[in-house]
């Protein structure tokens, strides 16, 4: 187990390793594929409408982003307007936002990546994949350094002290 001032040890860090190597090794391949394609494309259609296509698909990414980002932008107002967490929206703008940055980038592959990520409808899978990694991440971030501690017996639902409650008053000076 690691400690709070040390670095990850054990399994975690050989999860860790194993997913920087992963993610190395995708991005140094993801070119390589990209060219693979473009040519295959090139060859199929031929080398300007490879071109002319390559460049349709970074101006839809560009007004996709400027359209769906706006949205999920008006959507973030809205919440906080509203007083409501909006986890929910940021999610949406996170998604939006690596959705057209991938569709910017010249490729075939990180397009259609892309465009799935920002339609609206895929949006909701997309938006609970990146809850359950941020989610997952954060668990694992409080046992390392000492989440609030967790209480309880067999068969009931375990308690944090977090669940506490304080009594208080509060002042409002207006």
């Amino acid at each position: 187990m690691s400690t709070p001032s040390g670095p990850p040890s054990g399994p975690l860090r050989g999860r860790r390793l194993r997913l920087t190597r992963l993610a190395i090794v995708g991005l140094l391949l993801l070119p390589v594929v990209e060219i693979v394609v473009i040519v295959a494309v090139g060859n199929a259609i031929g080398g300007w409408p490879t071109f002319l296509v390559l460049v349709g698909t970074s101006l839809l990414g560009a007004w996709l982003i400027r359209r769906e980002g706006g949205r999920a932008w008006r959507a973030l107002e809205q919440a906080v307007r509203s007083g409501r967490m909006p986890a929910r929206e940021i999610a949406d703008g996170i998604v939006v936002l690596v959705g057209g940055a991938l569709l910017l980038l010249p490729g075939f592959v990180t397009d259609v990546v892309g465009l799935v990520l920002v339609l609206p409808f895929v949006r909701p899978v997309a938006r609970n994949l990146l809850a359950a990694v941020i989610s997952r991440r954060l668990v694992a971030q409080a046992g390392r350094f000492g989440g609030p501690t967790v209480t309880g017996t067999p068969g009931q639902a375990p308690r944090s002290r977090a669940d506490e409650v304080v009594e208080g008053e509060i002042i409002d000076e207006d």
